[in-house]
């Protein structure tokens, strides 16, 4: 089973041409001084955050890069040409690792942002370079330097306002698709959502916000079970999470023990999760007796000892689904605005 929002490639930069060994020959200068020119310098290769694109995908199936080597350099003192950059584009929110020592290059967090994970090789120099009073007809030169070459790791962590978490089938993939224009695979077996899905939740016409649908939990994931840790890590960049439980479970299981089983994943991936705000959405109630689901949520919450807000809705239905999306968008906009406020 395997998961998108990681790829490793091998990246080399381009190679730095040759300084070039010549001399001046003329009709009426047979012995014209030394005119080798300097290479050109090879090209880098940078990896940028691209808006457009929202998965490593497509770096799975390619995974060697190379940038461009500089021209050796010409007579008549001309410089040869420099190879072109390679540029990368990757989703926003990539970090980049050195594969081979774990270090943390760039963190392409912003659209746009551009990071050098390969310089390229230095131009050689050409003979010309070397001439002096002592040595008027010098023959030597300087090799282009070999540019970078490196394995590295890309992983990608959503950014996203909200991000939903939650077993298995409890409804996400519905939920998102019915906030929001996404489309995520919907089906009724584990593990249909197998990478991050966004979708853009408009409330009005200036205001809206980002939610992501993540793979689903199971118990065991902090120690990597199932999707594991692969889905833990995009929980950390989301402001507000969603905790979706299904009120009744095709398997008979115990939602108020389904809703245990996440808060323990969560703390033990890390406690910051849990500092998070986290609203408890109890979805598919339409699967519920009409006179009943209200008081049967009700119970639900109260054993469960829930103390944060909570939200009876139904993706299928799009029942409640109005207020929900209200209400998270006044939380955003509070939030984003003590942030701001913070700052100056």
């Amino acid at each position: 089973m395997k998961f998108v929002d990681e790829a490793k490639i091998y990246v080399e930069a381009g190679k730095g041409g040759n300084g070039a060994c010549s001399f001046l020959r003329l009709k009426f200068e047979p012995l014209g001084g030394p005119d080798g020119g300097d290479g050109g310098d090879g090209g880098s290769v940078f990896l940028q955050a691209d808006e457009s694109i929202n998965t490593l995908v497509d770096y799975r199936f390619v995974k060697s890069y190379k940038a461009k080597d500089g021209e050796k350099g010409g007579t008549r003192d001309c410089t040869g040409k420099s190879g072109e950059d390679l540029i990368l584009r990757v989703p926003a929110g990539t970090m980049i690792y050195d594969d081979h020592t774990d270090e943390l290059i760039a963190d392409l967090t912003q659209p746009g942002q551009l990071a050098c994970v390969a310089q390229g090789g230095r131009h050689g120099v050409g003979n010309a370079k070397f001439k002096s009073s002592v040595n008027r007809s010098p023959r030597r030169t300087i090799p282009g330097q070999e540019g970078e070459k490196r394995y590295l790791r890309l992983e990608l962590k959503v950014l996203a306002d909200v991000g939903l978490v939650g077993l298995p089938n409890a409804g996400k993939s519905t939920l998102i698709s019915a906030m929001s224009a996404a489309r995520p695979k919907v089906a009724d077996y584990p593990f249909t959502t197998l990478y991050p899905c966004l979708g853009v939740v408009s409330v009005s016409r200036y205001h809206s916000f980002v939610i992501a649908d993540l793979p689903g939990l199971i118990e065991g994931a902090a120690e990597g079970a199932g999707l594991g840790i692969r889905f833990l890590k995009h929980v950390a960049r989301t402001k507000l999470l969603f905790h979706v439980v299904d009120v009744s479970p095709i398997d008979g299981s115990d939602p108020v023990e389904n809703i245990r089983v996440i808060g323990q994943e969560l703390a033990k991936f890390s406690e910051d999760l849990l500092k998070k705000e986290r609203w408890l959405i109890l979805n598919k109630t339409d699967l519920l007796p009409p006179d009943t689901a209200q008081a049967y949520c009700e119970d639900l919450v109260k054993r469960a000892g829930w103390k944060g807000k909570v939200f009876i809705i139904s993706g299928l239905a799009q029942a409640g689904l109005e207020d929900l999306a209200k209400q998270a968008m006044h939380y955003l906009s509070t939030e984003q605005d003590r942030e701001d406020w913070e700052v100056s």
